[in-house]
């Protein structure tokens, strides 16, 4: 059985035809996976503009589905059905790609399958590493999700039974990064940025908090007021996670140095006025985009580059820290066999040789997906929806995008 999986929850419009291998171990064949990213159009606005994305997907989608088609070596009459990312992600990325899969599965009267992306992200493990040892904890980690699910096994028809064990009650670490790079006057995307400055520099230059969960999400809805569909799910707090403070930390601390080399007298405290932007006008400096929100001051003018690379390296260790210090406790409180970790930020080189050195520590394999499969990607997708395909699992063609959709 073969399909095409298309995929634009966010800024890559991806295509991919994925096939069954025969082989239990190691079940999908991806005989093509292409990505047209969207980073240079973005990154002068310092972050991802949605109606810029959905634009530029109707732009892309044609020719990015060709080629994967054209590098399959198939056609349309070689795919047994089309499967698409339904959600979560942003509504007129996912409408595009939505949009496409409908109109090719009803020309062609193909089965149509909507795929939830984060499902996408876990199958990704399976793509390359093959069937992990179930149960597993995989933690999902990208711009927009920071989440811990627990992969008890199979369900009877195949599907995997994920649970939510744990997630961000904040900012995801994908942004995180985002919103550190941008405060220290650094390109957007931030993550790679960051992770290349750091590997040289001091990680512990600066002595930057880590979050510890002491009460409940005072945030999250009461028993009786979650939404329709939205099942209740038991998270233990320690396995929660949080990188605002983290965030204002760094800001604050910035700002501090900032002062301290023009040599002013000023100093950071909660609640108190922002003179980062007053710094940034005084430089000339105009922040865009997203940094606007951030008053991101011209650093480049008032640290150096060795103390920007020590602040970098300094931030990644506590969010790394963070990361791996609840996955792997929350493998040694449910007793699983095996680890993974997907999503962009799973490409950080310090969080992949921490998590392979933690792992080696605690007897587990460690499934971690290539760098092509790290990223937002259709191949992913196209394995999710196979599986689902396999469980007899499909969506009318009234299917519908859905910018929030729990997996």
């Amino acid at each position: 059985m073969q399909l095409l999986a298309i995929e634009t929850s966010c800024d890559e419009t991806a295509a991919a035809v994925v096939a069954d291998s025969g082989d239990p171990a190691r079940p999908w064949d991806v005989r093509s996976n292409i990505v047209a990213s969207q980073v240079e159009i973005h990154r002068a606005w310092g972050g991802v503009v949605p109606e810029l994305a959905s634009r530029q997907h109707v732009r892309d989608i044609c020719g990015v589905v060709d080629r994967a088609l054209e590098e399959a070596d198939t056609g349309w009459d070689g795919l047994d059905a089309i499967a698409v990312t339904q959600g979560p992600g942003l509504v007129g990325s996912l409408l595009v790609g939505v949009a496409f899969a409908k109109a090719a599965a009803a020309s062609r009267g193909l089965p149509l399958v909507g795929v939830q992306h984060l499902a996408g992200h876990i199958e990704s493990l399976v793509v390359e590493g093959g069937a992990m040892p179930l149960p597993a904890v995989v933690l999902v980690v990208s711009g927009g999700h920071t989440n811990l699910y627990l992969v008890a096994g199979e369900a009877a028809d195949g599907t995997l039974a994920c649970r939510l064990i744990g997630k961000t009650r904040d900012d995801a670490a994908g942004e995180a990064y985002d919103k550190v790079a941008s405060l220290l006057g650094l390109s957007y995307p931030g993550g790679p940025v960051i992770d290349k400055l750091s590997r040289t520099a001091n990680d512990r230059a600066v002595d930057f908090p880590y979050a510890r969960m002491t009460h409940d999400d005072r945030n999250a809805p009461p028993e009786g007021a979650r939404p329709a569909g939205i099942a209740a799910t038991r998270r233990l707090r320690e396995l929660e996670f949080s990188f605002s403070g983290l965030k204002t930390s760094v800001k604050r601390h910035v700002q501090r140095r900032v002062a301290e080399q023009e040599g002013r007298d000023v100093q950071a405290r909660p609640g108190a006025p922002d003179d980062m932007a007053g710094h940034a006008a005084a430089q000339g400096a105009a922040p865009q985009g997203a940094a606007a929100s951030e008053n991101r001051p011209d650093t480049a003018a008032a640290l150096s580059e060795a103390e920007v690379a020590d602040i970098c390296a300094s931030f990644q260790r506590v969010v790394v820290d963070t990361l791996l210090d609840r996955t792997f406790l929350a493998a040694r409180r449910y007793g699983a066999r095996s680890v993974g970790i997907s999503g962009g930020v799973s490409a950080n080189s310090r969080l992949r040789a921490d998590a392979t050195t933690r792992a080696e520590q605690a007897e587990l394999p460690l499934f971690l997906p290539s760098m092509a499969l790290a990223t937002d990607n259709a191949a992913m997708i196209g394995a999710a929806g196979l599986r689902l395909l396999h469980a007899g699992i499909t969506a009318p063609l009234d299917l519908n995008a859905r910018a929030s959709l729990p997996l």
